[in-house]
């Protein structure tokens, strides 16, 4: 429960960095796209005064070289918009005349060319001033719609920005608790391992710490010695094949390559690993059988030390649960375009429950049989390694059944000069 908190609080802290970096990104580009919209929405108010003042002056002109005494209410031939365009006479004395009907008072003030903005009763106008005659003729456009534009955008922009923080926080959340889940996962199985590597070295250490203590109490007699000598170095053995496990681990863990030019005959390395075991077998009065079956040729893609070692490591396990007087299969099989490494034993068997944590440093089963734990560990690496499938099942024979496949390469192996060929 510790660790799953300490997980949120990190993924959450992850989410609110993204968060602000991601609406930080979104508020930049929304105020450069509302610059860029209402400076082009600005400018096209600009362009239709100008257009509009254009047509007026025209129409003025012609207005009055046709009836000079009256002033111009309106041209039929001014554009007209969807937002109306009003346009202003100011004669030279002040006098100011509406060029269109319904259009507010301009207040008097001294005109200057060019664009500006202007208060009319509660509304803003954009207008713009030119010179005409002896005054100026202005225009004005009513500035509601673009306010109304931008107040719209702006909203649409606050409602989708809130929505758009909810959905980056909890993508984020989401995404940095999966991205952390395998770290964590891996740093507890780094703490397991740490855990569980002191106390297989602190065992040995301990027995032959007392060992030695109790040789060195009192004076003993030769034989008292001796004993105690084998017990110190069969515990130095037992810890010395621990540290050389750890150390293949460790080095497996950064210098297998999942790939490899090399091709070994699987039927030569399982007999020759099967002719080594014979000496082990003896000793418990055990059968070791090696079988070949099938007209292909063996032959896959691996390295020939680590294929070695994956066929010790199955058959020592083998030997060690098929107890005194069982027995143990190895078998070799080509079919199609598949080579399949098995190893039967007439053990107990691997219980369902204990198949998926079978190959995971330091487990054992409840059946006692000595060892590491580190052997199925090793195996397990080699397989990933050479790309091979791994299948645990139950034997014909009884105990746990070991089935490894690689893909057959359909290539003539030259021989090798330290390989017995005989099978």
């Amino acid at each position: 429960m510790k660790t799953e908190r300490s997980d949120r609080i990190r993924a959450s802290k992850v989410a609110v960095v993204a968060t602000v970096i991601g609406m930080g990104s979104y508020a930049l580009i929304a105020l450069v796209f509302n610059f860029s919209l209402i400076n082009h929405l600005t400018k096209l108010v600009d362009a239709r005064l100008d257009q509009r003042l254009v047509l007026s002056i025209k129409g003025v002109e012609l207005h009055e070289s046709a009836n000079p005494r009256n002033p111009l209410k309106d041209s039929g031939e001014l554009d007209h918009d969807d937002v109306p365009i009003l346009v202003w006479k100011v004669a030279s004395d002040g006098t100011i005349t509406a060029l269109n009907a319904g259009a507010p008072r301009l207040p008097s003030k001294q005109w200057t060319a060019g664009n500006g903005s202007l208060r009319l009763g509660h509304t803003v106008f954009a207008v713009r001033a030119v010179r005409f005659e002896s005054g100026w003729l202005v225009a004005g456009e009513s500035l509601a719609d673009l306010d109304r534009v931008k107040v719209s955008l702006i909203n649409a922009e606050m409602i989708f920005g809130t929505v758009l923080v909810v959905l980056m926080f909890g993508a984020s959340f989401v995404v940095g608790i999966r991205a952390l889940s395998p770290i964590a996962r891996a740093q507890r199985r780094q703490r397991e391992f740490t855990a569980d590597a002191s106390h297989e070295l602190r065992t040995p250490l301990s027995v032959i710490e007392a060992e030695v203590s109790i040789a060195l109490s009192q004076d003993r007699d030769a034989q008292s010695y001796r004993s105690a000598l084998e017990r110190i170095r069969g515990e130095g053995r037992r810890l010395n094949r621990i540290v050389e496990d750890l150390l293949w681990l460790a080095r497996s863990d950064g210098e297998l390559e999942p790939h490899s030019d090399e091709i070994v005959d699987l039927g030569n390395i399982a007999f020759a690993c099967s002719e080594r075991f014979q000496a082990v077998a003896a000793t418990t009065s055990l059968r070791l059988i090696y079988l070949k079956l099938g007209d292909e040729e063996p032959l896959v893609r691996a390295p020939r030390d680590s294929v070695d070692r994956l066929v010790g490591v199955l058959i020592d396990n083998a030997c060690k649960y098929a107890g005194p007087g069982g027995q143990v299969e190895v078998i070799v099989a080509t079919n199609g375009n598949t080579v399949t490494l098995e190893v039967d034993d007439s053990g107990p068997g691997i219980d369902p429950n204990d198949r998926d944590v079978i190959f995971d440093r330091f487990h054992r089963t409840s059946t006692p049989a000595g060892g590491t734990g580190l052997g199925l560990a090793i195996a397990h690496s080699i397989i990933r390694a050479t790309q091979a499938h791994c299948t645990i099942g139950t034997a014909s024979i009884g105990g746990a059944k070991f089935e490894i496949s690689w893909r057959l390469v359909a290539q003539k192996l030259p021989l090798h000069p330290s390989e017995d060929l005989e099978s």
